[in-house]
């Protein structure tokens, strides 16, 4: 099965002055994959920009013109914990245009799968506004698009950041024709999520949130991806998944709040479960894009190893290792999460 990796220069014209979300995020996950061989195994199309018709299907007309201008006398702090400048247009469209363009071309069979190392991330975006580092929502896009150009009836999104993705739950939450499973700590920002959001209207059942206390790490987001996330994927049968891979859940993450204890290896676990449903419900089709991860060596690793999964190899072992110890966890070293799985379970039909 052929994998693509989707990665362009624009994304490095998005400069964040020295914030956590900089180029050295993309550079760092690309030098390694290069350095490693893997990069020669994959395939490496061209990424196009989004069009107006394709932003419009998430963002409202006047925020798209507003992103046009948004950095064009240079730096600019949008929100506080959200900067823009003269390349973040252009990096943004690009963004968005490569997640739509890997979809295409694994929907049309031409790829197995793909992963998108792209910047800015997206999953935070709302319909008229930035938020959390991010500028039109990739993802959201792509989901989108898959239903009304190339025709699918269900696609599913799997978000695994370590923050739940606001934007793309908005965008979906009263559609069935987009299934939005979030895996994320709770209570943290953006502060929506919880396990009991599951849809409106026509919607109803098709948003699935796993809200989880700090201190998870690969046994507790194993035992919900088995319990939950695979359950919930089967019963629902898309025909696309992508994935919001965010990989600020990893236990090295400098982000402030960021208490989850994911390792590298856990990442590759998640990704290649992912893969195998995706083998299972919709011919192998499976698309994931970059969204968080802030500490470069775990980020970079943690790609490495999920690049890996989807080609269906071991994960190399990496050098970050596993997490240390937490407070707080119960004699046998997890965090308690039946309750959560037995309520989310019921919400959702699946005992």
């Amino acid at each position: 099965m052929s994998i693509a990796l989707y990665y362009d220069p624009l994304f490095l014209g998005h400069e964040t002055l020295g914030h956590p979300e900089s180029a050295d995020r993309v550079l760092a996950c690309l030098r390694l994959i290069e350095d490693s061989g893997l990069g020669a195994r994959l395939e490496r199309p061209e990424c196009r920009d989004a069009s107006e018709t394709e932003l419009v299907r998430i963002h409202t007309p006047s925020y798209v013109e507003r992103m046009e201008v948004v950095g064009e006398h240079g730096a600019n702090w949008v929100l506080p914990d959200t900067i823009a400048n003269t390349g973040t247009y252009a990096a943004a469209l690009r963004a968005a245009g490569a997640c739509l363009g890997a979809t295409e071309a694994v929907v049309a069979g031409t790829y197995g799968g793909a992963f998108c190392l792209v910047r800015p991330p997206g999953h935070h975006a709302v319909a008229d506004a930035p938020m959390g580092f991010c500028f039109f929502n990739n993802v959201a896009i792509a989901a989108r698009h898959a239903v009304v150009e190339l025709g699918l009836e269900r696609v599913a999104v799997v978000d695994i950041d370590i923050h739940q993705g606001n934007g793309t739950q908005d965008a979906f939450y009263e559609d069935p024709s987009v299934l939005y499973v979030s895996t994320h700590q709770y209570p943290y920002y953006p502060g929506t999520g919880h396990w009991r959001e599951h849809g409106a209207g026509d919607g109803l059942g098709t948003t699935l949130n796993l809200s989880m206390p700090a201190g998870c790490g690969d046994a507790e987001y194993g035992r919900v991806f088995e319990a939950v996330i695979a359950p919930k994927l089967r019963a629902y049968a898309p025909q696309l998944i992508l994935v919001s891979a965010g990989y600020d859940a990893h236990h090295a993450d400098p982000i402030d709040g960021a208490e989850m204890r994911l390792s590298c290896d856990g990442y590759a676990s998640l990704m290649a479960g992912l893969r195998d449903v995706a083998g299972e419900v919709c011919e192998g089709r499976i698309v994931a894009a970059l969204e968080g991860g802030y500490d470069l060596r775990a980020l970079s690793w943690s790609v490495r190893n999920s690049i890996e999964a989807l080609l269906g190899e071991t994960a190399t072992p990496d050098p970050v290792g596993a997490a240390p110890s937490f407070d707080g966890l119960r004699g046998n070293g997890r965090v308690d999460i039946e309750p959560l799985i037995e309520a989310v379970r019921g919400l959702h039909g699946l005992t």
